[in-house]
């Protein structure tokens, strides 16, 4: 007969502290997104996975606790989804049901979406990449749950921008052309500014599921920067978007501007204690660092500061 060995796990740690995340992380599963009079659309997901562990227990057996961790992935996984953070919640109220000793689930998600796309100027078809951000939190009061993106995009530094129109401005006074020329011909070509390569990180928490649409997420946090880029560009394409991010010069700190107004204006049913994380950052080009911005707000605390609420009056 076997001797049952000893439940470690379960005995009490020499150092009584509570932990807030104990896991695993690297899971990867296909998730598969079912879309209305549509093909599905299949990912391959990397999950991260946790649970909180109380003072009293060592550890949160590992290998038992895969098991559950794959048994629950699996079910939340198999069954037909729309939203990617609804099987982030699914997963992680399941395994706050199979944890006796946990008060909170964790499950967080990041895939690569493909998206259909057409060249600015050519009109070719091509393809580009989003990184997906979905996660839920499980306790007994509820599930909160988030969704969010990660794109790539190009800006153009108008403080660069500004030197270089004032030296245009002087060639041209040289030159003898006339103010009202020089206005006119600075306003219709964009003068240089040294360009980036920007990355934009755009995500909403709410309870329950976030009233965003995936799809129209994406597109508001690539339109915050100065101009979208293609996998795929031709030569009038490279021109149309060197010329369009030139006419949209911004900081990094416009982008994340951008993101809040577009957040705003495009998700209107999102409930003000909703919460928005948005990030800038820059891979700058005549520079060894790079540039960086980010905000967390509700969302009631950015519709007050849009509509001008917490601008202070002039004297």
């Amino acid at each position: 007969m076997s001797q049952q060995l000893p439940d470690v796990q379960a005995a009490q740690p020499d150092v009584t502290v509570g932990l807030n995340r104990v896991g695993v992380t690297g899971v990867e599963k296909l998730v598969e997104l079912d879309r209305p009079d549509d093909r599905p659309i299949v990912l391959m997901a990397e999950f991260e996975v946790f649970v909180d562990l109380p003072s009293w227990r060592k550890g949160a057996d590992m290998s038992r606790n895969m098991e559950v961790i794959d048994e629950t992935l699996e079910a939340a996984v198999a069954e037909p989804a729309y939203r990617v953070e609804d099987v982030c919640g699914d997963a992680a109220e399941r395994l706050l049901e199979k944890h006796a000793y946990t008060t909170e689930a964790t499950v967080e998600m990041e895939a690569e979406l493909v998206t259909r796309e057409r060249t600015p100027a050519s009109d070719r078809p091509t393809q580009g990449t989003a990184t997906i951000i979905a996660g839920a939190c499980a306790t007994d009061e509820g599930t909160t749950e988030e969704i969010g993106t990660r794109v790539t995009g190009m800006t153009v530094c108008p403080c660069s921008q500004g030197m270089s129109d004032s030296r245009a401005r002087e060639t041209l006074a040289d030159l003898g052309v006339d103010d009202e020329t020089t206005e006119e011909f600075l306003d219709r070509v964009p003068q240089a500014g040294h360009s980036q390569r920007g990355h934009a990180t755009l995500r909403i928490e709410s309870d329950g599921a976030p009233e965003a649409d995936l799809d129209e997420l994406i597109d508001v946090a690539r339109e915050s920067m100065s101009a979208r880029i293609y996998n795929l560009a031709k030569r009038p394409d490279e021109d149309y978007m060197t010329e369009h991010a030139h006419a949209n010069a911004k900081f990094v700190e416009d982008c994340v501007r951008d993101m809040a107004e577009g957040v705003v204006r495009e998700f209107p049913d999102l409930p003000d204690d909703a919460v928005v994380t948005m990030k800038q950052s820059n891979d700058e080009s005549i520079h060894q660092h790079n540039a960086h911005a980010e905000r967390v707000a509700e969302v009631r605390t950015l519709r007050e500061e849009l509509d001008g609420a917490d601008v202070p009056a002039d004297d």
